[in-house]
């Protein structure tokens, strides 16, 4: 007995691509609407007066390559500084996911990007260059630093007025800010943002433009 061939049911070539096309264009369309709507929120918020909310004091520490670092190597920029260590089981992903956000769209400008590491003792030149690594942090645009605990808890607290604790009694592990802090090129603090807060970059984004604007290079 011959076998008997059952007709299946075949697409059409052409519809096919189609759906192909259209399956492939929906989250470029999506993506390019999304873009521009944050842009336009940008824009919007850049006009917004900036505060200010004191000097950040003088300083100097080591950054991931082991060279010295602090205020005179920020000197005439307007920078953007975050506390995190690598080692944390919280925020610190997160919030270095955000820092690490912030260089594309700050790319034509000379705005720096500073991390001070709250666990100075573990987070050596060598692991934050490690961690920079992991972050595709551009060289000459993002410094993580580190240490004597002692400078980095007080720059946190009487320079930055940020809350940091060495987590002694507790959990064992450091208590910090997720603030990321805006610098202008005086030195002084304009702004504050919550790293986890859905519109932290956009603000952040939003004052830095502003910042750039009232402050050019």
């Amino acid at each position: 007995m011959s076998a008997v061939s059952l007709p299946t049911d075949r697409v059409p070539a052409p519809v096919a691509a189609t759906w192909k096309a259209v399956a492939l264009g929906v989250p470029l369309v999506i993506a390019t609407v999304f873009f521009f709507v944050w842009r336009t929120q940008i824009n919007h918020l850049a006009n917004r007066p900036l505060g200010s909310y004191g000097a950040v004091p003088p300083f100097q520490l080591v950054n991931q390559n082991g060279q010295p670092f602090g205020t005179a190597e920020l000197f005439g920029k307007i920078w953007i500084a975050d506390f995190i260590f690598t080692a944390c089981p919280g925020p610190c992903p997160m919030i270095s996911s955000r820092m690490s956000e912030l260089q594309k769209p700050l790319s034509e400008t000379d705005v720096h990007l500073v991390s001070f590491t709250v666990d100075p003792e573990k987070d050596t030149p060598e692991v934050l260059g490690g961690y920079a690594e992991k972050l595709n942090a551009q060289p000459k645009r993002w410094d993580f630093l580190t240490g004597p605990k002692s400078k980095i808890y007080n720059l946190s607290g009487d320079g930055f007025k940020l809350g940091l604790s060495d987590g002694a009694g507790e959990a064992g592990i450091p208590v910090h800010s997720t603030r990321m802090i805006l610098v202008d090129r005086h030195g002084e603090i304009r702004g504050y943002y919550d790293a986890t807060a859905a519109d932290g970059v956009t603000k952040l984004l939003a004052d830095t433009s502003h910042l750039l604007r009232e402050q050019p290079k």
